[in-house]
């Protein structure tokens, strides 16, 4: 096939990789400084979503700290980011959250037990406590990732607060985004206001979650800033907002080969080096069909293809597309928009090969960070 939409670090780089392209990454960054500092709110970065800590030297730039979603992210942050540690966890364990507290300087807390069975050891650690709570809105299409669907685990509805003993919390925490625009960043700052005004007086701090993809072209971080800038005005607290995609978003790839074609009574199969199960799992777990660069639709182009993982899962399948020229073992190809929510989920399944990590930096140079090895795969089982 012609890679001529490739670029030539792309075609020279060891594959598979993760490469974070840094001037992408950076110009994020842009945005989020803005949005602080014209809405004077503060953006922390969420693990979950992006946590390549290699470069959180250049993060902690820009963002005052991190949210983590166990003790190991916490440790990570107060390892590597060193700023606001801030925690959120579906349950704490009682064998972990003596090393949480000691680490964790805002603690936010799922439900009303946890609250009543870990608060006062909190507080008396002095860190600043939240509850999460359920806006009860759904901006979210897939359940998978609607924190607010019917019988959602995730947060305190409004009408379970009612008589609760909250003496001492200082935060709430409300998420209920995924990758949406500022229209739906407004619609949950309103339900917050609406449906708990009678708590937020009494507070020092709300934190509207993440999932406010501000860093998307058609994001109106405007509306964004407006909004958050009325909401201080009026309740005078503090508000935190807690991105993982909007800091990594469209900020890298993952450059991988074709090993394989494989005719079949439908389309015929290119293997990859990659696999979705493995490596991309948001793929089948969404599910979505991620871009390439310089490839079309099925039919669009000349030459089509269904596109395989190299893991022994039958429907390790990545999706059909279209090509200028035909493929053949040893082509390139560059899936976008790999840098949040790939990384952080990414596992061994199989042995196959795991995808080095790497960074195209802004004077030009590519940068190997980590390369995986057998005893990688080997540690991690027993």
């Amino acid at each position: 096939m012609s890679d001529a939409s490739i670029p030539e670090w792309a075609l020279a780089c060891p594959s598979p990789a993760f490469v974070l392209e840094e001037d992408k990454l950076l110009a994020n960054l842009d945005v989020l400084a803005r949005v602080q500092q014209e809405s004077g709110c503060r953006i922390i970065l969420a693990l979950k979503g992006f946590a390549m800590w290699s470069v959180f030297d250049r993060l902690r730039r820009y963002l005052p700290g991190c949210t983590a979603s166990s003790l190991w992210e916490l440790k990570l942050s107060a390892e590597c980011f060193g700023g606001e540690n801030h925690i959120y966890s579906a349950a704490y364990r009682e064998d972990e959250f003596g090393e949480t507290v000691e680490l964790a300087d805002h603690i936010v807390f799922n439900s009303l037990g946890q609250w009543q069975r870990f608060g006062k050891q909190a507080m008396a650690a002095g860190s600043s406590c939240g509850l999460r709570i359920n806006p009860g809105i759904s901006e979210v299409s897939t359940d998978l990732y609607n924190p607010c669907f019917s019988g959602s685990r995730l947060g305190v509805r409004p009408e379970h607060l009612q008589h609760a003993e909250l003496d001492g919390l200082e935060g709430l925490h409300a998420h209920a985004l995924c990758e949406n625009l500022a229209h739906s960043s407004i619609r949950l700052i309103d339900a917050v206001e609406q449906r708990f005004a009678d708590i937020i007086p009494h507070l020092k701090w709300i934190n509207f979650g993440g999932g406010h993809l501000m860093t998307h072209r058609e994001y109106d971080v405007d509306a964004l800033i407006a909004r958050i800038r009325e909401f201080r005005r009026r309740w005078h607290v503090d508000v935190y907002l807690e991105p993982g995609g909007a800091i990594g978003w469209e900020a890298g790839v993952l450059v991988a080969s074709v090993l394989d074609i494989v005719p079949t009574d439908h389309l015929p199969v290119a293997i990859l080096d990659v696999s979705a199960t493995a490596h991309m799992p948001d793929v089948l777990e969404m599910p979505y069909r991620p871009d390439i660069r310089g490839a079309g639709e099925a039919g669009e182009k000349a030459h089509t293809y269904r596109l395989g993982g190299t893991s022994c899962l039958a429907g390790d399948i990545i999706g059909d597309y279209s090509f200028d020229a035909p493929l053949q073992p040893g082509s390139r190809l560059v899936f976008e928009d790999m840098a949040h929510y790939t990384m952080v989920k990414t596992t061994m399944f199989n042995g196959v090969r795991h995808p080095d990590i790497a960074l195209w930096s802004t004077d030009g140079e590519y940068r190997l960070i980590r390369r995986f090895s057998y005893e990688d795969f080997k540690s991690r089982l027993s």
